[in-house]
């Protein structure tokens, strides 16, 4: 019996500079938001403003956890902090709940006792936070297939592009209709397409926090393909988790006859699940099968 172990690095992105500008720009939008928000009577610029702040914060977050997950192993933590990223994803997703349930609030709030807003500086607001989302999203586009720590914060700031817009929409139907429904009714809006937005992050990130298999791998395709290597009679014991938001990791026993070289055998299996799956993280068994045992095979 012997074993193999693959622990093949992909070099993880530095987006320290994309979340230190993000940070930054969506800080101090926050406040213009806010102070123009109170000046023009727009609970959708209030809204908006309060889920900047979410953002702002979702952004601290996610950038810790992908600081975390590149700490160094320790005799306690012996993948060192990879989980931080999943933990910084599903936090980020409780995060733009509670953003959700204030927005709400507000927004019924004020259909029960409307005001009009002024609709020239809501417009003028809502424009500039097209530019700084827009900006700051474009920042975290090419990780945000790879990660889903990076892809949270994609999808807020992209999110927060498109409500930025539906602000400045609104800000000319009361210039047009001088309604001081739309403002609140807009908020309501704002807050479903958080809503919609947030589901499918806080799904994947619970699953991954369970360690579930990660998205977009097979179980039966890796067991298929595991079967199928020249040499491997049958296989148990297989699990599949994810170590952090963009690293996986495998545990499998594989059974073969006793003329066949592991070295080759254990090559081959890592580079299936390299290629084929993006598990760069593997502990193979090999089980040497006794002559005439078929009882794993």
């Amino acid at each position: 019996m012997s074993g193999g172990h693959n622990h093949d690095h992909a070099a993880a992105a530095d987006f320290g500079r994309p979340f230190a500008i993000g940070i930054a720009l969506n800080l101090g939008f926050v406040i213009v938001e806010t102070i123009f928000g109170f000046i023009a009577g727009s609970m959708a610029l209030i809204a908006d403003a309060g889920h900047n702040l979410s953002d702002v914060l979702s952004l601290i977050v996610a950038w810790a956890g992908a600081m975390m997950a590149r700490s160094s192993p320790s005799r306690r933590f012996t993948y060192g902090l990879k989980k931080a990223s999943i933990l910084a994803a599903l936090i980020n997703a409780l995060l733009l709940l509670v953003a959700i349930g204030a927005i709400a609030a507000e927004a019924v709030r004020r259909l029960l006792d409307p005001s009009l807003a002024n609709g020239t500086i809501v417009i003028a607001v809502a424009a500039v936070g097209i530019v700084v989302n827009g900006v700051t999203a474009w920042m975290f586009a090419r990780g945000a297939q790879h990660d889903i720590n990076i892809r949270g914060a994609f999808l807020h700031m992209t999110a927060d592009a498109a409500i930025s817009a539906a602000v400045v929409v609104s800000g000319f139907l009361i210039l047009w209709t001088s309604q001081a429904w739309i403002d609140p009714v807009m908020s309501l809006a704002i807050a479903a397409v958080i809503l919609w937005s947030s589901i499918g992050l806080l799904k994947e990130s619970v699953w991954m926090s369970l360690a579930g298999v990660p998205s977009g791998i097979d179980v039966d395709e890796v067991e298929a393909e595991l079967a199928a290597i020249d040499g491997v009679a049958g296989l148990h014991d297989l699990h599949i988790w994810p170590l952090s938001t963009t690293e996986n990791a495998l545990t499998a026993h594989l059974v073969v006859p006793g003329t066949v070289s592991s070295d080759e055998l254990l090559a081959s299996a890592r580079a299936v699940l390299r290629e084929r799956f993006h598990i760069h993280h593997s502990t193979i068994q090999v089980e040497r099968q006794a002559p005439g045992d078929c009882s794993d095979c």
